[in-house]
């Protein structure tokens, strides 16, 4: 389950070839500065006054961008997207068609697949959300380790280096959260998992789609 095909089905998604040949899901987070430093900077939605725009940033058409708002670069924004009052992108952000950062709800260094939400007071650090995500109220993904060591994946009885200081949670397509939840580095979920509310939960867990119960492999 640490394939992109395993969590997403990609078929659709404009930014597909992000994820083209990488072995772990979360190379693809390694390829998302050069991918946007590409980008040709545009505004082709609605900017309302009072959002901040730093740096670049292409936000697509359709997309809305409340008061208070701040999108820092480089980011892609895409089509029908809501940025709602007080959401903070603070750089290295890829956002796919009608997604939602909502009130409050700070990203940076993560995709968002198409119609992923993060609506409500949530974070989003180094993290993958597949499409039509939705994080409740509250549900944060964590992206560093309290004692600051590289985050590492267990697959079975083997544990895989990742290569990274920070790295948040990967949710496969229509995993959604309840309130509150805690995601810890380098959590990953399958596809239309269910995560019930007041779980803290720990790296490299596992998650059966049916009922949303928790393989609880201990790191």
């Amino acid at each position: 389950m640490l394939a992109a095909s395993d969590l997403f089905d990609l078929t659709a998604f404009t930014h597909r070839h992000l994820f083209d040949g990488v072995t772990h899901v979360w190379e693809a987070l390694d390829r998302l500065p050069a991918y946007l430093s590409s980008l040709q900077p545009a505004v082709l939605g609605r900017v309302a006054p009072g959002a901040v725009i730093q740096g670049p940033v292409l936000i697509g058409r359709g997309a809305v961008v409340d008061p208070c708002a701040m999108i820092v670069g480089p980011a892609i924004i895409g089509e029908g997207c809501e940025i709602r009052h007080g959401a903070y992108l603070r750089g290295g952000v890829l956002i796919g068609d009608r997604c939602i950062v909502g009130h409050c709800s700070e990203l940076k260094s993560s995709i968002l697949l198409d119609e992923a939400n993060a609506p409500h007071f949530n974070y989003v650090g180094d993290s993958i959300l597949g499409h039509r995500v939705n994080l409740g109220a509250g549900a944060i993904c964590a992206n560093l380790r309290l004692d600051g060591r590289e985050v590492t994946i267990r697959d079975g009885d083997t544990r895989i280096a990742t290569g990274r200081l920070k790295l948040g949670a990967i949710l496969g397509d229509d995993v959604r959260t309840a309130c509150n939840v805690a995601l810890n580095p380098g959590t990953i979920a399958a596809k239309g998992t269910i995560i019930l509310p007041a779980r803290h939960l720990s790296r490299a867990a596992r998650f059966r789609s049916r009922g949303g119960s928790a393989d609880r492999t201990r790191p």
